[in-house]
């Protein structure tokens, strides 16, 4: 604030300068640029009056003599005390001239001011401290602005970093960047990761604007950056897509830093700079702004040209219902999601047989083009395959702990470790990522995350140690601070990972354009190729029926049989073990061609269960409910006089009939579309 008014006040002298040709106009500016200076020459004047009226009263008197010298000498040792909390140079700067100073009084004196030597020390010496006081005053600033290294050393004293050495300083608008180093063999980049929230107070800011990015070829060098105002305090709205009708494979934006630049990433990887794919974890507490940067995400993604995206939301789209019309496949979670997350596993290895066979080691934009090369093994006859592209799949795991619940915490884990070769992003969006809801392989195979506002004891779960030791402390804001956030990933410089952002706030008056973004992508978006199309419809049969141009004709999937899974829980819940399930069931009778269902209160024969429990079967594929358990059958068991036991019996039957595959949960099958088997 001091500075601003100073600056105001020396524009108005230079304009009173510049506008005005009288003597009065020049003498104020002289006057104004002159005053810091003047001090140090007023005390050298006021000293020469006290030397000439104390000669007056104490010349040759022995007492007044012992009393001045006493005087000068506590005066002196004063000052050198006082100056302890400043820099040595200027404690030792302020005691030479005290000491210089009162001499001179006390020869005065009991002498008389111009007595032998002392008018000459006064007219020499006075001028000369004076001006070395000026040059002081003219040194305290650098030809760029910033403090010289009294006061930063100040700094670094007051919080235990006395011997640390300040380097190349660098300013920009609103970051101001120095090099450290540190005392070696006494001090480490750990020493001033600690004391971040201390060097934050001595300058009277939040924790999260001061941040240390440690050197990784030195233990004991690195760079302090300060941003000394929150420029994110100033709400930016969400304005549209940054690329309309382009790749995946550019950059997403969703918001900007504190520093006013772009708050980006990317989600494919790209070979050519070394920049690998990722999955992403979006961490944050209610009212943290978690929705707002998934809408903020989706649109991006949904203005590309060459990708799928496919949601499970368990909130119903609540936050997400305009974008609908641009998705692949949405579903509302409980069985919708077991059955996307099933047909993800299946997706995966027809994807990367078909990358592998076409020469690609990972998804790039090419894949999503028409392909034309010789070189693909898919076509022996060294013909041109002329196969359909395959655009980039983006699968979305909104309010995934109700999924982790339904499902187990390893839900995704085989998901998060293999689908980065096929060409496939997996975003998971949860509020506290701990690890009693997300088993430790799922979160360690997420390297990235959009870490929001949290409680400061989940700082740990969302973010490494190394960017929280750097500064970055989410739990800072936790709900106080929607849209805030920090964000690590694959392509983004690693000193930006302890820089806050905050994401586009999407006003309501946005619906109309997000309405029609949805649109374009429903017409202009890519559509699932034959292979992907084709792997989810072997596993989801109706449940997926993909996103098609309006008028056109499916995706066709003759090229793609059906895939296996593999199966990861037990055949039969534990509680049925042991159990004969067919000990309650009646004999048949012979000549009885009544249709069950004609048939009140009948008990069926184990003949007529098994045909009871194939409609059954029927009519969950035909409901869309492509994963069931022995529990979806509680209902149906009442009504026929069945046990659950028995159900668990016919299950795995059915699977070894091939009517039903095994899923990772104990006791839960994915059924096998009819059209697959037949």
């Amino acid at each position: 604030m001091a500075t601003t008014e100073r600056t105001t006040v020396e524009q108005q002298y230079e304009d009173q300068l510049r506008g005005s040709s009288d003597g009065n106009g020049i003498t104020a500016y002289i006057l104004h640029r002159a005053k810091p200076h003047l001090p140090p020459w007023l005390c050298a004047g006021g000293l020469g009056v006290a030397g000439a009226l104390g000669s007056v009263q104490w010349e040759g008197s022995a007492a007044a003599g012992v009393g001045l010298t006493l005087a000068s000498v506590a005066l002196t040792g004063l000052t050198w005390w006082a100056g302890k909390a400043t820099g040595q140079q200027r404690r030792l700067h302020s005691a030479i001239t005290v000491a210089a100073g009162s001499a001179w009084l006390t020869g005065a004196c009991l002498a008389g001011p111009t007595a032998g030597a002392l008018p000459d020390l006064y007219l020499m010496g006075a001028p000369a401290l004076a001006l070395s006081w000026n040059i002081r005053m003219v040194l305290r600033r650098n030809v760029d602005g910033t403090t010289a290294g009294g006061t930063d050393k100040g700094l670094l004293e007051k919080v235990g970093l006395a011997r640390a050495q300040i380097g190349a300083t660098s300013v920009e608008p609103n970051r101001v960047t120095a090099k450290m180093a540190l005392e070696a063999g006494e001090q480490t980049n750990e020493d001033v990761a600690r004391v971040l929230p201390r060097i934050a107070s001595a300058l009277d800011l939040p924790k999260s604007a001061v941040r240390y990015m440690p050197d990784p070829d030195s233990a004991r060098r690195g760079e302090l950056v300060i941003v000394p105002e929150d420029m994110l305090a100033q709400v930016a709205e969400w304005e549209g897509p940054s690329n309309l009708g382009g790749s995946i494979a550019e950059p997403l934006v969703i918001g900007r830093y504190d520093d006013g630049s772009a708050l980006v990433l990317w989600l494919p990887g790209d070979p050519e700079i070394k920049r690998n794919a990722t999955h992403v974890l979006i961490a944050g507490g209610t009212g943290s702004g978690k929705g707002e940067t998934a809408l903020n995400l989706m649109l991006e993604i949904l203005s590309r040209r060459d990708v799928l995206l496919w949601v499970s939301d368990p909130k119903m789209f609540q936050d997400f219902r305009p974008l609908l019309p641009g998705m692949d496949w949405a579903a509302e979670g409980g069985p919708d999601t077991e059955v996307m997350v099933e047909a993800i596993k299946a997706v995966i290895p027809a994807r990367t047989r078909w990358l592998g066979a076409h020469g690609y080691r990972q998804w790039i934009p090419a894949a999503a083009q028409q392909q034309t090369s010789r070189d693909h093994t898919c076509r022996p006859d060294g013909q041109p395959c002329g196969c359909e592209g395959m655009p980039f799949l983006v699968t979305w795991m909104e309010e995934a702990a109700n999924t982790l619940r339904l499902m187990g915490d390893d839900a995704f884990t085989g998901i998060a470790q293999e689908a980065r070769s096929a060409g496939v992003a997996l975003i998971v969006s949860l509020q506290r990522p701990s690890y009693d809801q997300m088993s430790t392989s799922t979160r360690a195979s997420l390297p990235s995350v959009i870490a929001l506002g949290c409680d400061p004891r989940d700082e740990g779960f969302s973010l490494p140690d190394t960017v929280i030791d750097a500064g970055a402390h989410p739990g800072a804001w936790g709900n106080r601070r929607p849209g805030y956030c920090y964000i690590v990933s694959p392509g983004i410089p690693e000193d930006r990972y302890p820089s806050p952002g905050r994401t586009f706030a999407i006003p309501h008056t946005a619906t109309p354009t997000i309405e029609a973004l949805a649109r374009w992508a429903q017409a202009n978006g890519a559509t699932a190729d034959p292979i992907t199309g084709g792997a989810a419809r072997a596993v989801a049969g109706q449940n997926y029926t993909g996103r098609t141009i309006p008028g056109a004709a499916p995706v066709a999937d003759e090229r793609d049989g059906p895939v296996e899974a593999e199966s990861g829980g037990l055949l039969v819940d534990p509680e049925d073990a042991g159990i004969d399930p067919e000990a309650d069931l009646p004999a048949g009778e012979d000549g009885d061609d009544t249709p069950l269902w004609e048939s009140p209160g009948h008990k069926p024969s184990p003949e007529e269960a098994r045909e009871l429990f194939a409609y059954a079967l029927d009519d969950f594929e035909s409901a869309g409910r492509m994963v069931v358990g022995p529990k979806d059958f509680m209902d149906w068991c009442d009504r026929h006089q069945l046990s659950r036991p028995w159900v668990s019996a016919r299950l795995k039957d059915a699977a070894l009939d091939g009517r039903l595959e095994p899923t990772s949960a104990t006791g839960r099958w994915r059924i096998v579309p009819t059209l697959k088997i037949a």
